[in-house]
């Protein structure tokens, strides 16, 4: 796990450029850092390591390939790079190893094969950087579900990439301006989906894709488009058509858990400690249980406990570590502990980023690396296994709506919205509105925006707003809840839960890892017919049955609480000053983004107790508090 950077262009110090960009990424790669410079062609690029893999400097990056020719770095891991290095072997194409690191493996793939059929034989997390020095060519590459970041864009004619904003910040005339499409979406969402980004011009390169580019673009302004090497939508839908059939749940329930078990098993490859993150829902136990399985010697595990019992799942992780022997480890940690987190929270994502969820996750992967380097998760059993609460209810809403006849629906849509502004108290008139707002649906992704969004017009929110066009615009085949799942799995995945975890832990030099979205799983899953994922009201059912063998069912079948934190609390209590400077409504005016009556508005009704409104607060808090952080509270761009 790492960092890497590079610039190709006309900039004076490229060398000084890559170490200040380094010294910003530091936390992502500890324990050394690299820097390779190709003078002729004016591209530098630069690599912070944390060692996973073969700790010795044969594992150090950036690397040359052996013939020469080509230079790497990545930041990742490619859990079958044995695999590949023996079909390299085989095929009398394998240079003389000097080490046994994967990044290695790679560049010795990449050499004999070229960038495609590489990238679609490994499995693993990764972004890379490849540069051809006989070509002069520079290509870029995501994971096939991005569980690892990258940035890429022109800054003061130069093209330059980074695995995070701030690696980028050095660069001469980077940040001159918000781009407000991106901040209409992240109200929107409370994050800012691929391949958007907060400034102008800089862009998230999407999962499963890369980019390649020749001399002529390195200074130019035309950005080639990203080529499609894996494609999670074109997967599900493959998978819809090729239902799986099994001659028993039995037969089933055991392909389940062997698919799992192998990813499992390639994701606990590590020279260093390892561990998993225990929350005590089905995920993750899931997950521990099958690591516990396949370890000789108790693994560690890691769940984080609150005060306030409506948010403490402790005592149910804490059980399952019990019957499984792990070696576990909870930290109980009070409202103040959580606060003292939120000052990090812009340098830690260095965009705007709003699931409070990632207070917790900090707190959570900060303890874990007192003791691991490595951990791995559940995230995306959700996704994977219809397992969110909201799949059933949003289904049951569409078929409903659908009874009514269209001329009806958005009339009475404008209707229900309307209640969103009546005087006094409750919590219903937000649902109604909410309903009223996907009554005017035209299609299930649209119903599904609405379901899920934070401020239900952000584009009347942000001064200059336009809100582009975004997956949940697309015609979705199957079922309503197929439809949800899919979506999630190319929006919400991506760029909320899997920038929840990775920048949490990387914050602290952890590096986590997701064995569920072991791509064989994801299309193993989408193969499934809806009666194993669904059954009896029960969700992520087949899920389940592979649990049930490892641990009983009477300590893992419970309503699901999720990640949270008491949010609404806090901000009518300890964090009200906070944000009271954060929203002044002259702060707001000032800096030109936002239009202020409505936050202000809802910011009185949610101090005085008559509303909740506390996810839509947070995330304008979030943008005020990176603002803060990265412009002394201004708008790149506006003058004040």
């Amino acid at each position: 796990m790492c960092g890497i950077a590079g610039i190709w262009g006309p900039q004076p110090d490229q060398v000084g450029l890559m170490k200040a960009a380094c010294e910003r990424m530091r936390n992502r790669g500890p324990d050394s850092r690299g820097i390779w410079q190709d003078q002729e062609s004016a591209i530098t690029l630069g690599h912070v390591r944390l060692a996973i893999v073969d700790l010795s400097e044969a594992g150090a990056q950036p690397m040359l390939s052996a013939c020469g020719r080509y230079a790497l770095v990545l930041n990742g891991e490619i859990y079958n790079h044995l695999e590949v290095r023996s079909k390299l072997e085989l095929a009398g194409l394998a240079p003389n190893w000097r080490g046994h690191s994967d990044t290695e493996t790679v560049i010795a793939a990449l050499a004999a094969w070229g960038v495609e059929p590489t990238l679609k034989a490994m499995t693993g997390m990764f972004a890379l950087a490849l540069w051809d020095k006989t070509d002069k060519l520079l290509t870029i590459a995501r994971d096939r579900f991005g569980e690892k970041p990258l940035y890429y864009g022109y800054v003061n004619r130069s093209f330059a990439f980074g695995s995070e904003l701030k690696a980028m910040m050095p660069i001469p005339g980077f940040g001159a301006s918000i781009d407000r499409q991106a901040l209409t979406l992240f109200m929107r969402h409370n994050y800012i989906p691929a391949p958007w980004s907060i400034y102008e011009g800089i862009k998230k390169l999407t999962p499963g894709t890369y980019l390649t580019l020749g001399q002529a673009k390195a200074t130019g302004l035309q950005m080639p488009e990203p080529v499609v090497y894996w494609s999670a939508r074109d997967r599900a839908e493959y998978g819809r058509n090729h239902p799986l059939s099994f001659d028993s749940d039995a037969q089933a329930v055991d392909s389940l858990e062997s698919i799992l078990s192998r990813a499992v098993h390639g994701q606990m490859m590590s020279d260093v400690p390892l561990g998993a993150f225990l929350s005590g829902g089905i995920d993750s136990s899931t997950i521990v249980a099958l690591m516990q399985q396949q370890s000789d010697r108790p693994i560690r595990s890691f769940a984080i406990g609150f005060d306030n019992p409506a948010y403490d799942e402790a005592p149910y992780a804490e059980a399952i570590a019990q019957y499984l022997g792990t070696r576990h480890t909870s930290m109980y940690v009070s409202a103040q502990d959580a606060l003292n987190v939120i000052p990090s929270l812009p340098d830690m994502y260095d965009e705007p980023f709003a699931d409070s969820s990632q207070i917790p996750t900090a707190l959570v992967a900060k303890m874990a690396k007192q003791h691991v380097t490595v951990a791995l998760s559940g995230d995306a059993g959700d996704e994977l296994f219809a397992g969110y609460t909201r799949y059933q209810r949003v289904e049951r809403w569409w078929q409903q709506c659908q009874r009514l006849p269209a001329a009806i629906r958005k009339p009475l849509g404008e209707l229900l919205l309307a209640s969103n502004y009546l005087p006094g108290s409750g919590a219903w008139r937000g649902k109604l509105a909410k309903l009223g707002d996907m009554l005017r649906a035209t299609n299930q992704g649209d119903f599904y925006r609405q379901f899920v969004s934070y401020w239900l017009d952000p584009a009347s929110m942000v001064i200059g707003g336009h809100e582009p066009e975004t997956a949940f615009g697309a015609s979705f085949a199957g079922q309503p809840i197929e439809a949800m799942m899919e979506l999630d799995a190319i929006t919400y995945l991506p760029d909320d839960i899997l920038v929840k975890v990775d920048r949490a832990a990387m914050a602290v030099g952890l590096e986590t890892r997701v064995p569920m979205l072991d791509h064989a799983v994801y299309e193993f899953a989408w193969q499934l017919p809806r009666s194993y994922k669904l059954r009896d009201q029960q969700s992520k059912w087949l899920l389940r049955q592979v649990l049930y063998k490892h641990v009983p069912a009477n300590l893992v079948d419970r309503p699901k609480k999720g990640f949270a934190v008491p949010l609404a609390a806090w901000l009518r209590g300890p964090l009200k000053d906070w944000a009271d400077t954060l929203l002044d409504p002259a702060r707001l005016r000032q800096q030109g983004l936002f239009v202020v009556e409505p936050i202000a508005l809802k910011w009185q009704q949610h101090a005085s107790g008559q509303r909740d409104w506390s996810s839509q607060l947070w995330g304008v808090l979030m943008v005020q508090a990176w603002l803060d952080t990265y412009h002394n509270g201004q708008t790149p761009g506006v003058a004040t």
